[in-house]
């Protein structure tokens, strides 16, 4: 997955400058230089954290990510045992 071009404490601020509605998400976004399309996909996934939260979040998809790999591994050697027996 492409990282993206702006730090969880941009995305942030730019998900708060919305929220004081003193312009509108267009010229935001404009002004940012994003699509609206990823300030509403930056919202629902950022909407109402904190930068401690988004760094937790970061972490635990990561970590997430490492125990799913660990599983398909176990899951192959399981696989990969089972035709060694069976063949004998």
């Amino acid at each position: 997955m492409k990282e993206s071009a702006f730090t969880e404490e941009q995305i942030l601020r730019i998900l708060q400058e919305a929220e004081k509605g003193e312009k509108t998400i267009g010229s935001l976004c404009r002004q940012e230089g994003i699509t609206e399309t990823t300030f509403y996909r930056w919202r629902r996934r950022y909407g109402g954290m904190t930068v401690s939260e988004v760094g937790r979040l970061k972490e635990l998809e990561k970590e997430n990510a490492r125990l799913k790999r660990l599983l398909a591994e176990r899951d192959l050697e399981i696989d990969t045992l089972q035709a060694f027996v069976s063949k004998k």
